[in-house]
């Protein structure tokens, strides 16, 4: 199983990790639409495929023949924490084969009161997959390669209430990425992901030493896009 881990993560290295996430109402949220998505990116050079919900990760795992990072969205009362917020969400993902699997790894508090160290250890008992933390900050990057999760992304930055004020909208959190590889670049593989929006800005987070890019929006979300060509006319 350590094999197939080293090839998953050699696939990654060096490459572009397209996101490919529709929810309803949005006009892509079908497995079908969604892996037709995932393989116009792989047509476009991508290496590996982040995707919301067990039902698509089960079918581009099926269908595909590169990695995937399943993620669960789920929202709960009385937490900001959605990204495979609980066991019962990492429980599905599992089901669905995917080798690498997202989890919010914010110092947040989990529905239910249920904490990191547990979604972890259930992760290592019942699945061979790999484990990306999604983080906000250095910190949480540093205990999350502590704990012992295979790969740290940058998704979070920003989006937490102790973050929002480094929010840029245009802009990576380019400075965390710099610490985070600088504090466990040398222990993890740091991925960047967030906010990229630009080719360049993509290829600057492989030089501040990303082992691998994640982009969404820019290449996947067409309405997203749009919204901001339209709001550029009008002003």
């Amino acid at each position: 199983m350590e094999e197939k881990k080293t090839t998953v993560l050699n696939q990654l290295k060096g490459g572009l990790i397209v996101s490919c996430q529709s929810e309803p109402p949005e006009p892509f949220a079908r497995p079908s639409l969604i892996l037709a998505m995932a393989r116009a990116a792989l047509m476009g050079g991508a290496v590996g495929i982040r995707a919301n919900l067990p039902r698509n990760v089960r079918h581009l795992v099926n269908k595909l023949n590169v990695p995937i990072i399943a993620l669960y969205k789920k929202k709960y009362a009385r937490s900001d924490v959605f990204i495979t917020p609980t066991i019962k969400e990492l429980k599905a993902l599992i089901k669905s084969g995917a080798p690498v699997i997202a989890l919010d790894a914010t110092q947040r508090e989990r529905p239910g009161g249920e904490r990191l160290e547990d979604l972890l250890h259930f992760a290592r008992k019942h699945a061979n997959c790999l484990l990306m933390a999604d983080v906000s900050t250095v910190h949480e990057g540093v205990e999350a390669a502590r704990l012992g999760f295979d790969l740290i992304g940058t998704t979070l930055a920003g989006y937490t209430a102790y973050t929002a004020h480094r929010f840029d909208p245009q802009e990576p959190d380019f400075n965390l990425l710099k610490e985070l590889v600088t504090e466990v670049g040398d222990q993890r593989p740091v991925i960047a992901e967030g906010r990229i929006w630009q080719p360049e800005q993509a290829k600057k987070c492989l030089d501040l030493g990303a082992f691998a890019v994640v982009v969404g929006t820019a290449i996947t979300r067409p309405w997203v896009l749009t919204a901001r060509f339209v709001q550029a006319l009008r002003r």
